[in-house]
Formats: structure tokens, sequence, C-alpha cells
């Protein structure tokens, strides 16, 4: 049982209940993460989708934000998706005012790049370090990738633009994995927290 790490999800907003079934899935003990004392209690983070702006403001508000920071430049690893990959992000091409990144990939997204809510859709995404053939992506008001510097690295594209980027024990993706019921996404996450445990 000592190898089942600690996995918080975000629970400031967003897609936190699909993230825990999914985390749960790929042999992780997962619980929700709403204060510093328990954000100090995991062993990774996921940062879910929900919307960036207001997910900022939470953390700033809940006092997250700086222990998630430090948490984050320790070497916690973290997983972003959709308003998660914004969150983790160095930079924003167009930001809300007043929304204020963790960072830990070095960056710079674009928000609801791919369209407003009506245009969301699924896709097949050819993940690198993921076997078994494409992953089902759920894109939803979702950001790209519009740079990475020289520390990160592309892991996937869809459409000619990067949708999933890792960095050290920072991963991040576009869509969404959890709304899917394929956990590979999250394997690949309990896995690299479990190499750092």
């Amino acid at each position: 049982m000592s190898d089942t790490p600690v996995i918080g999800v975000l629970a400031l907003q967003g897609d936190v209940r699909e993230h825990l079934i999914a985390l749960a899935s790929a042999d992780a003990l997962a619980r929700p993460v709403r204060r510093p004392e328990e954000l100090a209690e995991v062993d990774g983070l996921v940062v879910p989708g929900g919307e960036s702006t207001t997910m900022s403001k939470l953390a700033v508000l809940f006092g997250m934000m700086e222990p998630l920071r430090e948490r984050v430049r320790a070497g916690m690893p973290v997983y972003g998706t959709c308003a998660g990959m914004i969150l983790l992000a160095e930079k924003i091409l167009d930001p809300r005012s007043g929304q204020e990144t963790v960072g830990g990939i070095d960056m710079i997204v674009r928000r609801n790049a791919f369209g407003r809510q009506n245009e969301s859709f699924e896709a097949a995404v050819e993940v690198s370090g993921i076997e078994g053939g494409p992953v089902e992506g759920v894109f939803i008001r979702a950001p790209w990738v519009e740079s990475v510097g020289a520390g990160a690295e592309v892991i996937a594209e869809h459409g000619g633009h990067i949708v999933a980027v890792r960095q050290g024990n920072a991963l991040a993706t576009s869509f969404h994995p959890e709304l899917t019921g394929d956990h590979r996404m999250h394997a690949l996450f309990v896995d690299m927290v479990r190499a750092v445990k």
C-alpha cells in the first residue's frame, strides 16, 4: 500500500469528481484539496478544467496561490487539464484582469483558442509516451499552447496546435481526459508521482 501515491485534485471549481474517479482507476489514493494544509498532505496534484480566471481568483482568496507556487517550484508533480493548463503556464497571451498563474511550465497559452462552448469537440490525439493508440480528447473552450521554452517538451498536437506539454514533474493538456473513461493520461501522471514519491 505504501507504493500508492496520494494525489489531490484542486477542488476550488471545475470537474473535480471526474478526476477523483480517474485517479482512483489509475491506482492512486485521490482526495479533494481546498486548503494549504490539505495541499501539504499530497504527493501530487491535478488542477482541473473549469474557468481559469475564477480558479485563479479563488486560489488567491483561499490562500492557495503561494503554497501552490512553492510546491510546484519544489518539484511536486502537477497535472493541469484545460483551465489547469492555463494555470500552469508561465504566461497567458490574453489574460483577464487580475488573472494570475501558478507557473511550472515554460509555455505561453492562449485562452479559449479552440472557440466558445458551442464549438466544443472530441478528437483522437496521439500522445507521446502513451501506448495503445490515440487518447480521446474532449475539448471544451480549450486553450492551446502558442509556444514553449527550451525546458518544455511537446507531447501532443492537434490541428497544428500544441495541446499537451510536459516539463519535469509538470504535465498539461488542453483537453479533458477525465470525461472519456480512458484513464491513460491519469495513469501516466500517477507514474510520474510514483517516480518522485
